[in-house]
């Protein structure tokens, strides 16, 4: 299929254009960012910030303004836009019969839009079909969570499933790399600990409760849990940490259970053989140490959840750690395995 990309320039879109290297089903026809951008080659438009080369064929094609009519050539496009321009841009694109896979966050909690992480709600799909943007229903916008919600749902989903959560306290530990580029400024960062991120904390509870919740005559049934989140910054590259603890609806008589309640989970996307999606979607580390962003963001192509320090708590039921790569698994990636279930599901086409 041949996919635009709006957003091309900056740190998710980049991130798309090298994921998208290669990819057995989708190639990159389109490049579309600002009217400053517009009208240069992408090797002109662009600071490449990638530790990967600029693909030459890429680097030769001409960047557009992000206008429907200069994407008339594709079958949809991915969004990498920032939120301030992003409701505009891509309800334009949906209404002009493109499907838009978004990495921002401006439609995220609309009712009829789904906020898709496969391995946790592939049925919610079922919401494009409620959309308006056109009336043959050939236009539509999917987004992908925020980057701590996609770790902490892929976490909480088979303890949800097996125990019922009924309140969440976490800390998270986020990378530099999820402030873009040029992100935070080095003396604020180096050697410290920032403990807020603006706009962070609000959209993790939402975000997360729409993720598990279960799909009833095309309306979301939400679990309503509480949540208390605090997001810090910290000084690593890629790889955003989360300290959870966590009291069930139904206590675990003991943490064996829990274990197996995470090793028994089924991949519902596992029979599609999807792409992107890695061979084990949830890795969980029996050693204390473990999981760590300098050694495990990477594996399974950025795409794999990474689970530790697993324990029953003094406080609430249990505690554990999660990691995931941010802007893989917790962006561009991620929105690419969006991508290729809507394919395979046959709703791009």
């Amino acid at each position: 299929m041949k996919v635009g990309i709006l957003g091309a320039t900056g740190a998710v879109g980049q991130k798309f254009i090298r994921l998208l290297q290669n990819h057995p089903w989708f190639e990159i026809c389109a490049l579309g960012a600002s009217e400053r951008s517009a009208g240069k080659r992408y090797k002109q438009a662009a600071n490449w910030v990638e530790d990967v080369p600029l693909p030459n064929h890429i680097a030769e094609m001409t960047v557009a303004t992000c206008e429907p009519s200069a994407f008339s050539e594709v079958d949809f496009v991915f969004s990498g836009l920032d939120s301030s321009v992003a409701t505009a841009i891509e309800g334009a694109f949906a209404r002009a019969g493109i499907p838009v896979i978004s990495n921002a966050k401006n439609y995220r909690m609309d009712n009829s839009v789904p906020l898709l992480v496969p391995e946790v709600n592939p049925e919610h799909i079922a919401l494009i079909q409620s959309q308006s943007f056109t009336e043959d229903g050939s236009g539509w916008i999917v987004t992908n969570p925020n980057c701590v919600a996609v770790p902490l749902s892929l976490a909480l989903n088979p303890l949800h499933k097996e125990f019922g959560i009924e309140t969440v306290v976490l800390t998270t530990m986020q990378a530099v790399s999820g402030a873009g580029y040029p992100g935070v400024p080095s003396l604020d960062i180096l050697g410290n600990v920032v403990p807020f991120i603006s706009g962070e904390e609000p959209k993790i509870a939402p975000e997360t409760q729409k993720l598990l919740a279960t799909l009833n005559n095309g309306e979301l049934d939400e679990p309503h849990f509480a949540l208390q989140a605090t997001a810090t910054r910290v000084p690593s590259i890629n790889g955003h940490m989360i300290s959870a603890t966590v009291k069930f609806k139904r206590t675990p008589k003991n943490i064996n259970e829990v274990k197996e309640a995470i090793q028994s989970w089924e991949n519902p996307i596992a029979e599609l053989n999807l792409p992107s999606s890695p061979s084990e979607v949830i890795k969980l580390h029996e050693e204390e140490r473990y999981p760590q962003p300098r050694l495990h963001a990477d594996q399974e192509g950025g795409m794999q959840l990474h689970m530790g320090r697993l324990r029953m708590a003094e406080v609430f039921d249990i505690s554990f750690v999660a990691m995931a790569h941010n802007t893989i698994r917790g962006a561009a990636g991620g929105a690419i395995l969006n991508a290729e279930l809507l394919y395979k599901k046959g709703i791009l086409k």
